[in-house]
C-alpha cells in the first residue's frame, strides 16, 4: 500500500501563486509515476501535471508555462514527495486537487486539496 498526504492549498487572488505537496510513504519502492489531477464542480477530473521517476514531465495545456511539477525521490524508500508550483493563477484553476501514485497497475490517490482563485 501507498498513503499520499497531501498540502499546500488555499485562497489566493488571481496573479497569485501556491506550492502544493504531496508525501508518499509505505511501499513506494516500485512508484514510477506521481502528478496531480483537479476537479472542479460539476466537471470532470483531469490530469493536471504528471511526472516519472525517470524524469519525464507531462503538463495539461491549460497550465503549460504556469505550473511547474517536480519530485524527490528517496534513496532509502522512505518518502517520495511531489511539488506542484502554481503561479500566474487564474479563477479556472479553482478545484479540489489530488495527488496520485501510479506503482504498476496501481493507482493511489490523495484526499484532496482545495485551491481556490478569488478574481
Amino acid at each position: 500500500q501507498v498513503q499520499l498526504v497531501e498540502s499546500g492549498g488555499g485562497l489566493v487572488q488571481a496573479g497569485g501563486s501556491l506550492r502544493l505537496s504531496c508525501a508518499a510513504s509505505g511501499s513506494i519502492f516500485s512508484i514510477n509515476a506521481m502528478g496531480w489531477y483537479r476537479q472542479a464542480p460539476g466537471k470532470q477530473r483531469e490530469l493536471v501535471a504528471s511526472v516519472t521517476t525517470a524524469g519525464v514531465i507531462n503538463y495539461a495545456d491549460a497550465v503549460k508555462g504556469r505550473f511547474t511539477i517536480s519530485i524527490t525521490i528517496s534513496t532509502n524508500n522512505a518518502k517520495n514527495t511531489v511539488y506542484l508550483q502554481m503561479n500566474s493563477l487564474k479563477p479556472e484553476d479553482t478545484a479540489l486537487y489530488y495527488c496520485y501514485a501510479r506503482r504498476g497497475p496501481e493507482l493511489y490517490w490523495g484526499q484532496g486539496t482545495q485551491v481556490t482563485v478569488s478574481s
